[in-house]
């Protein structure tokens, strides 16, 4: 498959990869952002009462505002989770999840950074013992075992074909698949164990877990599961691309003031760069990025945010 190609693709479509998106459109680079707006904390839920200038307004208003501004702007939005980070060269490959690849010179990580865990008592003592929030980090660990992978998105989807190249059975438990057509036909033809209309209620074990009780009371008896309940965190995605993250607890990008990473050519901005989880941070994080991205693209290096036109950003 012939590979797109776009100077800049931001991953994430929260208030830190749009407003990054905004600010690199408007320096005339040609800009990609990838996920989904229903896929942000601040989607549906939210209410924001605490931003400088804006009164109270809903997360669905404000993240479609944002995604108005950035296309007005020239970018274009990708409504597909990532699945897999590429070094390629001097620039990166992102394969996303219908099995498109693009191209891109320079990358912004906006994604966000909380791992959403099942709320299920058990649930922290047995990580490591058995349950895992990473398929990638951890599917070693499980050959020719039994396994099950919880989650209705891209990340479970996937995470599940993934395992079935190491575990003996592969059980994938959704309410219900919501995945792009290409990835539900894998699933359905492959031999993961789809319970879908299903949910965990419980979790069950001793030193390790040993078993879950579904919502519809069977009991399913397994070595490991693994919780994906959204799009690919970060520790997945970075695996291979040597971000460094930070040392205490491997959830958060380290960055500089210009929101670069150790990796020339990788951006950060948000949730991802760690507390406080605030949009207002978030924004001005993803201000920087973008300005810094699309110097670095110019051709001025790491040079970051020194690029930026003065008087023209308001």
């Amino acid at each position: 498959m012939t590979p797109l190609n776009y100077d800049i693709v931001i991953l994430g479509t929260g208030p830190a990869g749009l407003q990054a998106a905004i600010h690199a459109a408007r320096r005339k680079v040609s800009v990609l952002v990838m996920g989904r707006l229903d896929k942000s904390s601040l989607f549906a839920a939210a209410h924001i009462e605490n931003y400088c200038s804006v009164l109270k307004t809903s997360g669905t208003e404000l993240l479609e505002t944002g995604r108005k501004q950035a296309e007005a702007f020239g970018a274009h939005l990708l409504e597909e989770d990532a699945l897999e980070l590429e070094k390629a060269d001097r620039s990166f490959v992102v394969k996303s999840e219908s099995g498109k690849e693009i191209q891109a010179q320079v990358l912004i990580v906006a994604t966000g950074a909380a791992r959403k865990k099942l709320g299920l008592k058990g649930e922290k003592e047995w990580l490591g013992r058995g349950l895992s929030y990473c398929v990638d980090c951890d599917a070693n660990f499980f050959r020719n075992q039994v396994v099950a992978v919880i989650g209705n998105g891209s990340a479970a989807a996937t995470g599940a074909l993934t395992l079935l190249k190491y575990a003996s059975k592969v059980y994938l438990i959704c309410k219900q698949l919501s995945v792009v057509p290409s990835l539900e036909r894998q699933i359905r033809e492959s031999a993961v164990e789809l319970l879908e209309g299903n949910w965990i209620k419980e979790l069950r074990g001793e030193d390790e877990l040993k078993e879950v009780v579904l919502t519809d009371t069977r009991t399913l008896p397994l070595n490991g599961l693994f919780v994906e309940l959204g799009a690919k965190g970060i520790m997945e995605l970075t695996l291979n691309l040597d971000i460094a993250l930070d040392p205490e607890s491997f959830r958060f990008i380290v960055t500089d003031k210009k929101q670069a990473t150790n990796v020339p050519g990788i951006f950060a901005a948000g949730d991802i760069c760690g507390p406080p989880f605030q949009m207002a941070k978030a924004v001005g994080e993803g201000c920087v990025a973008g300005i810094s991205a699309a110097t670095y693209v110019k051709g001025q290096g790491k040079e970051g945010a020194e690029g930026q036109e003065p008087g023209h950003d308001h």
